[in-house]
């Protein structure tokens, strides 16, 4: 049995100012309270914001991300009804017009002429602006005011290969979102009562090949606000998981690692998400859609395949008092391979 992970209450550094890990910010907490500085490592340094915003009609996600060699900026939409989908990539040498923050809760921004990014938060909420002049011939605009409620927890984990290599990692569900996206003419509306959005915030020194999994959901389903967030490959052996579920506003952080079988010829099959030693997380995840997004230059190569689908299954933590049975939850799962 995987062991029980080491949980922090005060504030704490990622990175010694030699670039290596602080070995005081191995662990978890329950909020952002880690901040995610990085230096020296010339050429290493992995930064990235996501968010994706799940609403009534449509799938969006906006992305900020710093390679230290160059900055890939990209967001997308998924229109459930008509399962239309765009998705517009915008990257520049060495990370230019890129600004990101160490804190979870900073401001991010990207200035370019084909796309526009603003992450402004403040007072207890994030402010998502977004524009982009062509996105498949028409003008999108976004402009999302995302709540981070007060008293609600989130996952915040450092996970160590060693003290050369390690990453910081966010992920904040269940957060209300409010405000719209349009399309050219078509303006979608983003209720606060039905739409939730993910934040991934990511820190760290990675190894030049790295692949990973990983499961999200946030989502109200029935009474409750459920929220999934499960991790594979990346975090085997570093003794830490990025594995959680959250139940209106609490976390409940799973120590066991998580197994993904799913089939590479064929993503659009059933996947099996599982704990491996126990059964507390015994789930299925069926797609009827997938994104994929490859590239391929000089420096990087990255192929992801990105499902949406329907998780159902069962969730069991007997010392939480936890025990889910989920039929149709809406989702994401992904595998990522990526050279950088």
């Amino acid at each position: 049995m995987q062991h029980k992970e080491r949980e922090l209450t005060g504030h704490v550094r990622l990175s010694n100012p030699d670039g290596t890990l602080n070995p005081e910010a191995i662990g978890f907490s329950r909020n952002p309270i880690i901040t995610g500085n990085l230096a020296k490592n010339y050429m290493r340094k992995k930064r990235w914001n996501y968010w994706c915003v799940y609403s009534e009609d449509v799938l969006f996600s906006v992305t900020v991300s710093h390679l230290d060699y160059a900055a890939s900026c990209f967001v997308y939409v998924f229109h459930y009804e008509t399962q239309r989908f765009f998705e517009k990539t915008v990257t520049v040498p060495l990370g230019r017009n890129v600004r990101m923050d160490d804190e979870v809760l900073g401001n991010v921004s990207f200035t370019h002429p084909d796309m526009n990014i603003q992450m402004i938060h403040i007072k207890g909420e994030t402010h998502l602006l977004v524009t982009v002049p062509d996105f498949d011939g028409d003008l999108l605009h976004a402009d999302l005011h995302i709540s981070h409620p007060e008293g609600e927890e989130s996952l915040n984990v450092v996970v160590p290969w060693n003290r050369n290599q390690y990453q910081f990692t966010a992920k904040h569900h269940l957060l209300p979102a409010e405000g719209f996206v349009t399309i050219d003419d078509r303006r979608f509306r983003i209720g606060r009562e039905e739409s939730f959005a993910v934040l991934d915030f990511g820190r760290g020194i990675w190894p030049r090949k790295a692949a990973w999994n990983w499961a999200m959901a946030s989502q109200q389903y029935g009474r409750r606000r459920i929220g999934l967030n499960f991790g594979g490959q990346w975090t085997d052996g570093t003794g830490m998981t990025e594995n959680a579920v959250f139940i209106d506003g609490k976390m409940y952080k799973i120590s066991e690692d998580v197994l993904f079988d799913y089939d590479p010829d064929d993503y659009m099959k059933t996947w099996k998400i599982r704990t491996k030693f126990t059964d507390s997380v015994d789930l299925t995840f069926t797609p009827f859609f997938e994104r994929t997004a490859e590239t391929d230059a000089k420096l990087v190569k990255s192929e992801v395949h990105q499902m949406f689908g329907y998780f159902r299954g069962r969730i069991r933590l007997p010392d939480a008092g936890v025990n889910l049975h989920l039929v149709k939850l809406l989702g994401c799962s992904e595998e990522h391979r990526a050279t950088w």
